[in-house]
């Protein structure tokens, strides 16, 4: 089976914290919705300027689709594209990679090289 990697931007300490239970259940935002967000490659840098626009110490943490299960719905989210939401938690060892995603001298996260980037059309901001 070909992987099919969803990404996900968590801070820092609750990636620590999954890290000492051994299960990430995600953020205040992602509990209050009932389900992790996640992002395709090809969404994750719209994502991250959209919604996570300025926060530093901010984590990519990587995984496989496929290694989800049935909790693992594609919605209709952003421009009706279909976006994985996750209706659980991720047991860290399915966890592929976790890279950091500093903030560049524009105000936009600098993400790994196999990820395009992603600025707003001119007039339309990040935080839209």
């Amino acid at each position: 089976m070909i992987k099919r990697l969803i990404y996900h931007m968590c801070k820092r300490h609750d990636w620590q914290n999954a890290k000492e239970s051994g299960l990430y259940v995600g953020s205040a935002d992602d509990l209050s919705d009932g389900f992790l967000h996640f992002s395709t490659a090809e969404q994750v840098a719209e994502s991250a300027a959209r919604h996570r626009a300025g926060i530093a110490d901010l984590l990519l943490i990587t995984v496989d689709a496929n290694n989800l299960g049935p909790s693992l719905k594609w919605e209709p989210s952003r421009a009706d594209q279909l976006f994985p939401h996750l209706y659980g938690s991720v047991v860290v060892a399915k966890v592929i990679s976790v890279y950091d995603l500093p903030l560049g001298e524009d105000g936009f996260h600098e993400f790994p090289d196999d990820i395009a980037p992603w600025r707003p059309a001119k007039g339309e901001g990040g935080n839209v």
